[in-house]
């Protein structure tokens, strides 16, 4: 192949695979949150196909509002592929009040919050990077309930 013909592969081809990186990671973090839901798809929580996610700096924060039914019961789960990270998932109702359970948990890439609402209602789950060896962090959060 020409020298030149090279050149030009090599830039053309590189935004490419810098992009798919870049979405792999969202992908990667989203298999982390499904891994976390694991066990409890054992138990009987289906897990909804609809999911979010992006990216976030250490110490910053998200909220994503979600309609939740009186009766039924939730977990919300979150996770990054950045293994030394820290992250945080709570439920707050429209007063700003946290409602999750006792048993909600957080474990390095991997957070938890289980909540039983006593009114149907719209929640706001809040996600948060506690911290992250990385300048931006992939983060994505599944629910599922029964």
């Amino acid at each position: 192949m020409n020298p030149r013909r090279q050149v030009t592969f090599v830039l053309a081809i590189v935004p490419l695979i810098l992009g798919a990186a870049a979405i792999a990671s969202v992908d990667d973090a989203q298999s982390f949150a499904l891994q976390a839901a694991e066990p409890y798809v054992r138990e009987g929580f289906q897990v909804r196909e609809d999911y979010w996610g992006g990216d976030l700096a250490a110490g910053e924060k998200k909220a994503v509002r979600q309609q939740l039914f009186k009766g039924n019961e939730y977990w919300f789960w979150m996770g990054t592929e950045v293994r030394h990270a820290r992250i945080s998932v709570h439920i707050y109702d429209k007063e700003g009040k946290i409602i999750e359970q006792p048993d909600s948990w957080q474990k390095g890439p991997f957070a938890a919050a289980h909540v039983i609402p006593t009114s149907t209602d719209s929640y706001f789950i809040i996600v948060s990077i506690e911290e992250s060896p990385e300048e931006r962090t992939h983060w994505a959060l599944v629910y599922g309930f029964r």
